[in-house]
């Protein structure tokens, strides 16, 4: 540092010539105009050197980097050099290539680089920090500029990738498991026929009532091939031993994919800022979903009821002994979950346990809600048995329960109707303003014919959205069939000796314990017991 100072003083300067191109900048303008490559700041700054006789040390290039991000190869080994006294003096084209955070460029040109003794020069915007003068004071403003652009080329860029996304293209990187790109069309997915047994395999499994570590467990031991071994990934040499061993959590990302029934579910993550690279998770209300862009791997019907097993099979977590009943048991006065503990050496005896109380036991937030399980599931399935039994008899569903399961879901498809209608209103909106642009002259014919066919692509999507809502077809076929679909599974637990989980969680939706041995049963075809 004071070698830099020593050498300024005397008017010995050492270069060094940055440069930096973003991805965005290559595109920002025609390609005629290329007066921000690379190749052309270099012979502008080089040219710079020679008229002034200093001398030069090194370039330093940074081709690909955003303005916003300072964590660059090529600056931080310009960095280091200065630091250990190889250059005292750094110039750029202008201070938009040095960086685009007008936070951390005032922190270098401000701090930095007068601590440290290093001469800084923007050429085409005269900052000189040897130099005192006015165009020195603007510095901070440029800087301000400088940011204000990089953030409004972001927003275009998201604004640009939304577009695309809400036109049903993917837009993401590597395909979701079960999928290829399309060798003609990159934004869209074609089924990859080998992936897509896996997935359909997956679903058997878990609608089985399995849990996602369950499922897991038998891929791995039926040695199918997992995601990362098609992908052929390269794991860190410290989780080889992983290499073939499916997760439990890929199989929870599998199951709840709805891109599986055909529909494109994009924007499950944002960045925190332009500035910075934190992804976070977006609001499930928030994710860009577009119906019928690509074929389907599993039915609508599958998919649905496996999530309606999710609630169930979730919080199991490996163990010894699995039980019939493991997922489905509630505390009746705290609303949590009941887990089951492992049996006694002892007694050979297992106990139901409140999972609130287990957690804050000496707050005292609830109570044991103890039970011996064993009599407790023989105590439900009796229950579940004269209660299937009283179905079966009657012959018929709640008229009560399923008049209300009509109007849900009358209620849940108008308002997505209303939804779709809302937003073609708007395309078409968009279309007419788009139009009279060009009637203006504020865009061209080939900037109108572009966005002329995406507004149209979306218009007919959503245009065919619409048709899909024959409401009163559909929800007649559904009450019609609902009476025989639960009879079905009815019959076929009363018609078992030892009943199976997947029947069970068919039919049991969730069940209450209360601290006074209370039980209740929430039936899926019934109010309580």
């Amino acid at each position: 540092m004071w070698s830099n100072v020593d050498n300024i003083s005397n008017n010995i300067f050492k270069v060094g010539i940055y440069a930096r191109l973003s991805d965005e900048d290559k595109y920002k303008k025609n390609k005629e105009d290329d007066s921000e490559s690379i190749t052309n700041q270099k012979d502008l700054l080089i040219q710079y050197v020679k008229e002034n006789n200093y001398q030069l040390v090194d370039i330093y290039v940074d081709d690909g980097y955003s303005g916003t991000n300072f964590n660059r190869p090529e600056f931080k080994r310009m960095i280091s050099d200065a630091e250990d006294g190889k250059i005292n003096m750094i110039i750029t084209k202008d201070m938009s290539r040095l960086g685009r955070d007008y936070i951390e460029t005032g922190k270098f040109i401000e701090k930095y680089f007068p601590e440290h003794g290093i001469r800084y020069v923007a050429v085409t915007d005269n900052v000189d920090t040897f130099i005192d003068g006015t165009h020195n004071d603007i510095a901070p403003f440029k800087a301000i500029m400088n940011d204000m652009y990089a953030k409004d080329i972001s927003k275009k860029i998201r604004s640009t990738l939304n577009a695309m996304k809400k036109s049903g293209k993917y837009m993401s990187g590597r395909p979701p498991f079960g999928y290829d790109l399309d060798p003609n069309d990159k934004k869209h997915l074609i089924v990859n026929e080998e992936k897509a047994e896996v997935v359909k395999r997956i679903f058997e499994l878990f609608l089985e009532g399995n849990t996602f570590y369950m499922v897991a467990e038998i891929l791995t031991n039926e040695r199918v091939k997992t995601p990362a071994q098609y992908f052929e990934f390269k794991w860190n040499y410290k989780y080889n031993t992983t290499l073939g061993k499916w997760n439990a959590k890929t199989i929870e990302d599998i199951i709840k994919n709805q891109i599986y029934i055909g529909d494109m579910v994009q924007g499950k993550r944002r960045k925190v800022s332009y500035k910075v690279n934190k992804i976070v998770r977006n609001n499930p209300c928030n994710y860009i979903i577009v119906s019928k862009t690509h074929e389907p791997i599993i039915d609508k019907e599958v998919f649905f009821e496996a999530q309606k097993l999710v609630p169930k099979n979730v919080g199991r977590k490996e163990k010894k002994e699995n039980h019939l009943l493991d997922g489905l048991l509630y505390c009746g006065n705290c609303g949590h979950r009941i887990s089951v503990t492992s049996r006694r050496k002892d007694n050979n005896q297992c106990y139901t346990i409140c999972n609130h109380y287990r957690a804050f036991m000496k707050q005292h937030v609830c109570t044991t809600h103890s039970n011996n399980y064993d009599k407790l599931e023989k105590c439900i399935l009796e229950k579940l048995i004269n209660e299937c039994k009283k179905n079966i008899s009657i012959n018929k569903i709640s008229s009560e329960v399923k008049k209300i399961n009509i109007e849900k879901e009358k209620k849940k498809k108008q308002i997505k109707k209303e939804k779709l209608k809302k937003e073609l209103d708007k395309t078409i909106l968009n279309l007419d303003d788009a139009y009279i642009d060009k009637i203006s002259g504020k865009i061209n014919e080939e900037m109108y014919n572009r966005v002329k066919e995406k507004l149209e692509e979306k218009i007919e999507n959503l245009k065919r959205s619409l048709g899909d809502f024959d409401m009163e077809k559909s929800l007649n076929n559904e009450v019609i069939g609902y009476d025989e679909y639960v009879k079905k599974f009815i019959s076929d637990f009363l018609n078992q000796e030892n009943p199976s989980r997947d029947l069970i969680v068919k039919l049991i939706d969730k069940i209450y314990i209360y601290e006074d041995k209370r039980v209740d049963l929430k039936l899926c075809f019934n109010n309580k017991i």
